[in-house]
């Protein structure tokens, strides 16, 4: 994989050290390795899509990874003749730890000062990028991949019982947390700073949610610029797109073909499952902009195909099953004679798109009923004996019980997790080192953190951080990464990010309406069916598929049995899974057989 790695701190086999670390991260064999390293420091770059370089210069090191744009004209200048990570280096001379206020884009910066000892981290705002460090008696070590860091003999590869409860949970690790103790992520539009031995951070950027005054016409017109601007700015020789026939990637694909004047080459994946295909979107957007579309159906077989790749690519388990098509999407452009391609990731996330903002409504709806009325009239009603199974009386109980759990935490009510009780499911040895409140608070965290006390903005803010960083850009980055693609995302323009969060709460979700401006707004681009189709997703069927073709079955029953030796979970409760999953339930018992096979199928793959 491409990236940045290094460290600061004395140590006396450096180029040994460099092999090292390269080594652990997987680092493609055709992309171009840059390197320097003393005894006081050591950075490297490894890149085949031109993204990522360093910089050394009287006693200061710089490694950056991404694509930023710098704000500073001067820099901006210096970027193009000499590349991004002299700019960064001057621009860390001259702006300091304010730097990164002055670059928009994506990007993970490091810069190092051994002789002040100084270090520097940074990521983007969205987190696009990716970078996490390890601290230890005034060493650090860095990376973009945690099993660079982890090869480091300071750092080491200690496995934290609670990551694997977190990705359990989440299906993913969410940052800052590592798999690995000691090891931690940066959070999107963080810092992170070392100074004589004393580690710092904060954020340079808070997404600002403060209302513009309402005016459609005029915010119409500025979104359709900035839309144009940003389309245009992310495309590049050799570029097709994603099209899954879903609001988002149908606008890039539209704004793309407005902007080039010509036909785009769209990839689009198929289920031959029901309820699970939505080709018929993605031919409906393909016509309208007389698009050249690819069209691949997947088949039981690709996920076998897609397993070890998986397993092999992710530094760190990665449970989002949405994976195997977006590598499948991702693999067919690049034997078409493709190296980028257009996503739309994000659009969801800024302007209102997912389905559970406008249901939260409902929920908190509940808290401005009149407190002597709910608790004299309406929840007495919902708890009489002889009437609460019944229906509507047991949807109105099933209600208040959620009504009366708070946001965030009752985004999670239908967790796994909490649909049967831990000591069920982990072994108690398992459970001694892992606290279960930590998913609570880290939710609660971002959720509080936003700039913003409405409930929507709050939870699109959640979203960003634990829906787009940690799962989807990590989902589609890697997996167009391993297809030797380059992925850019539009909709994720700093710009349009920041228009976006202006708008006005009910421009994004009015009433049961989602993404109203955005909608309104390309009605003359978007076709009617797409922008009236119910939200759907990248879902894949594998658990129905897991019992009709043989092979994935036995991939499951295989990677389960190995799971039970490592004694977390409760062996079972995971046989009570597969039992489950080969009845009627199998897509939700699917989900969590996925999530736990691929947990097995990295740690093999990755020598633990």
């Amino acid at each position: 994989m491409d990236g940045i790695f290094g460290w600061m701190g004395d140590h006396d086999a450096h180029q040994d050290l460099i092999r090292q670390m390269g080594g652990a991260a997987c680092l493609s064999p055709e992309a171009i390795l840059q390197e320097h390293s003393s005894q006081l420091l050591g950075v490297a770059s490894c890149s085949r899509f031109g993204k990522a370089g360093i910089h050394t210069e009287n006693g200061l090191a710089a490694a950056l990874h991404g694509r930023p744009r710098f704000l500073d004209a001067d820099l901006a200048s210096l970027a193009r003749d000499r590349g991004t990570a002299a700019a960064a280096a001057h621009g860390w001379l001259r702006h300091g730890d304010r730097l990164p206020r002055m670059m928009e884009g994506s990007f993970a910066l490091v810069v190092l000062e051994p002789l002040k000892k100084r270090a520097f981290l940074a990521l983007d705002r969205m987190g696009v990028e990716r970078l996490c460090y390890a601290e230890s008696s005034g060493h650090l070590v860095f990376g973009t991949s945690i099993q660079s860091v982890a090869a480091h003999p300071r750092v080491g590869r200690h496995v934290d019982a609670q990551a694997i409860y977190d990705y359990l949970y989440f299906h993913t690790i969410p940052a800052p947390r590592s798999l690995y103790r000691g090891v931690h992520k940066l959070l999107p539009g963080q810092w992170v700073a070392l100074q004589n031995g004393r580690i710092d951070s904060g954020f340079y950027w808070h997404a600002d949610y403060t209302p513009a005054a309402p005016g459609f016409d005029a915010m119409r017109a500025e979104f359709r610029d900035l839309l144009d601007q940003a389309v245009r700015d992310t495309d590049a020789p050799s570029t097709a797109a994603f099209l899954s026939g879903g609001t988002d990637s149908s606008t890039v694909v539209g704004a793309l073909t407005a902007t080039r004047g010509s036909a785009v080459d769209t990839f689009s994946i198929g289920f031959d499952a029901t309820g699970f295909d939505e080709m018929e979107f993605a031919r409906c957007a393909a016509e309208r902009y007389a698009s050249r579309m690819h069209e691949y159906y997947l088949k039981p077989a690709d996920i076998v195909t897609a397993v070890p790749v998986i397993a092999t690519a992710y530094d760190e388990p990665f449970g989002n099953e949405s994976a195997v098509p977006t590598y499948f999407c991702a693999r067919n452009a690049r034997e078409a004679g493709f190296g980028h391609m257009l996503a739309g990731d994000g659009g969801d996330e800024i302007f209102g798109g997912n389905a559970r903002y406008a249901k939260q409504g409902l929920f908190e709806a509940y808290d401005r009923i009149p407190v002597l009325l709910r608790r004299a009239v309406v929840e007495p009603v919902a708890h009489l004996p002889a009437l609460s199974r019944r229906f509507p009386l047991s949807k109105l109980k099933s209600y208040i019980t959620q009504a009366k759990v708070g946001l965030p935490l009752r985004l999670e009510t239908y967790n796994f997790l909490h649909r049967t009780p831990l000591d069920q499911i982990f072994t108690a040895d398992f459970m001694s080192d892992v606290d279960p409140s930590c998913t609570d608070a880290a939710l609660t965290e971002a959720y509080t953190r936003t700039a913003s006390d409405h409930y929507i903005n709050r939870m699109m803010h959640l979203d960003l951080k634990f829906t787009l960083a940690d799962n989807d850009l990590r989902k589609v980055g890697t997996m167009t990464e391993a297809a030797g693609i380059e992925v850019r995302y539009p909709l994720l323009d700093d710009r349009l990010v920041t228009f976006a969060n202006h708008l006005p709460v009910d421009y994004k979700v009015r009433g049961q309406a989602l993404r109203w401006f955005f909608k309104e707004a390309l009605r003359d681009l978007l076709p009617e069916k797409i922008i009236n189709k119910s939200k759907h997703g990248f879902g894949l069927p594998f658990g129905v598929w897991s019992n009709q073709h043989a092979p994935l079955g036995e991939l499951v029953g295989d990677s389960l049995s190995d799971f039970k030796r490592r004694g977390w979970i409760q062996p079972a409760y995971l046989d009570h899974m597969l039992t489950m999953s080969r009845g009627p339930h199998a897509s939700y018992y699917g989900v969590m057989i996925w999530v736990t096979m691929m947990l097995e199928r990295w740690l093999q793959a990755h020598g633990h």
